[in-house]
């Protein structure tokens, strides 16, 4: 979601585009479900809060001694590093102890930074200053690192709000000596320097995108503490090992084979071990893979490329039969049959079938009344009325101009003379020469 006042731009939609208060814009947002409920003792209420900088991409927890009450979306100026901060109100009330709880800060802590006051507008006004200028640092900064031919990689520049101090996020494989890197930027942009190396997974965060998933990513939306994740996870889930298919948008495989992985465990609890070989008559029998969901296990036999799919009561039984010595005839497959298709309902016409053919000889007969009408009217066949066509002087005899002269007499029966008498071979005069005529 994006709002006018954020330079996100507004998003088309259902038009409830909502605003800076909602929290939209920013990254690992909190809906706080208890900003409703009213307050039955103010002495216990808690008193800190939780300001996130740069639309969420960093969160710290202060304390409120003023008497003021903030409400989510509030800027409220913080104490800084020799100065002052800017940030934006997170979350408040009693969610924030559990958030507390989470990060395991105490609320009383001594060194708790506190809120100054709410941001009037000289605070809001250098602060949009200190932010006009992270874009050029940035690009500055990566070239200085080129010069010097640092081996790191700067993600990302963020200023304070009274200009004072820059943090510069970088990734890097190898430890980097960039104190001649501080000193040039030190010098250049007049700032105390923060150098501070994050990981693949916390650049991937601060950049977003959309997962293969087709949501948001999870590590720039709501994840935040990063667990290590290995192949061991896709080979319990039956996935295959495909490293592109497997790898997020940092390079790193995907935080989300950990979400349903201890699900997958428990149910894998149910399966026998030591099942991978089975003792047949027709020889040994091996496990291709394991069906969480159905409960079956897949063997297939050697010479044979067709595959077993048994239950796990059948498997446990065969494993018992092979401790003794003794070897099953056949393994008694279970039949898989394939998902019933759902017969989709016929549409049913209430108010009458129609012909269409009876539509497309109306329309057709309209046509052809349309294309004679648009032709000129010179008589029959659109040809020129020039009286009637003499072809010849000749009479007109009747048919074919021939005269009838009546029937033709019948004479009877041809007479038979006998067999017409053989003469010989006709006489060969030689080449007909067309010349000599």
């Amino acid at each position: 979601m994006g709002c006018g006042s954020c330079g996100t731009g507004t998003p088309n939609g259902c038009k409830s585009n909502g605003g800076c208060s909602t929290g939209g814009c920013n990254r690992l947002n909190v809906h706080d479900w208890l900003r409703d409920l009213p307050i039955d003792d103010a002495a216990t209420q808690c008193k800190v809060v939780e300001v996130s900088f740069k639309q969420g991409s960093r969160k710290e927890f202060f304390r409120n001694t003023t008497a003021q009450h903030f409400e989510k979306g509030d800027y409220v100026t913080v104490e800084g590093v020799n100065g002052f901060d800017l940030g934006e109100i997170a979350l408040t009330g009693e969610l924030v102890r559990i958030q507390l709880k989470k990060r395991g800060t105490d609320e009383f802590s001594p060194e708790m930074k506190k809120i100054l006051r709410s941001s009037n507008e000289r605070d809001l006004e250098t602060y949009h200053i200190s932010k006009s200028r992270e874009a050029a640092m940035l690009s500055r900064s990566r070239a200085a690192a080129r010069d010097l031919r640092l081996e790191m990689k700067l993600s990302e520049v963020e200023l304070q709000a009274d200009g004072k101090k820059g943090t510069f996020f970088y990734t890097a494989d190898d430890r980097i000596d960039f104190r001649e890197l501080i000193r040039t930027f030190a010098g250049e942009f007049k700032v105390k320097v923060e150098m501070r190396q994050i990981g693949i997974r916390q650049e991937a965060a601060k950049v977003g995108g959309i997962g293969s998933c087709g949501r948001e990513l999870c590590c720039s939306t709501w994840l935040h503490d990063f667990k290590s994740v290995n192949t061991t996870a896709a080979r319990y889930q039956n996935l295959s090992i495909n490293q592109t298919k497997l790898s997020g948008q940092c390079g790193r495989l995907k935080c989300c084979l950990n979400f349903e992985l201890d699900t997958y465990l428990d149910a894998l609890q149910g399966f026998p071990d030591y099942a991978d070989t089975l003792q047949t008559v027709m020889g040994q029998a091996f496990l291709i893979k394991k069906d969480i969901f159905k409960n079956l296990m897949w063997y297939t036999l050697p010479n044979n490329t067709k595959h077993y799919p048994l239950t796990i009561d059948r498997v446990i039984e065969i494993k018992k039969l092979n401790k003794q010595g003794i070897a099953v005839e056949e393994l008694q497959a279970v039949e898989i049959t394939g998902k019933n298709k759902e017969v989709e309902p016929e549409f049913v016409e209430l108010v009458g079938q129609i012909s269409l053919r009876s539509l497309e000889k109306n329309d057709r007969r309209r046509r052809d009344q349309q294309r004679n009408d648009n032709r000129p009217n010179n008589g029959p066949n659109n040809r020129p009325n020039n009286g009637p066509q003499q072809r010849n002087d000749r009479p007109n005899n009747g048919p074919n101009n021939r005269p009838n002269n009546g029937p033709r007499p019948n004479n009877g029966p041809r007479p038979n003379n006998g067999p017409r008498p053989n003469n010989g071979p006709r006489p060969n005069n030689g080449p007909t020469n067309p010349s000599a005529n």
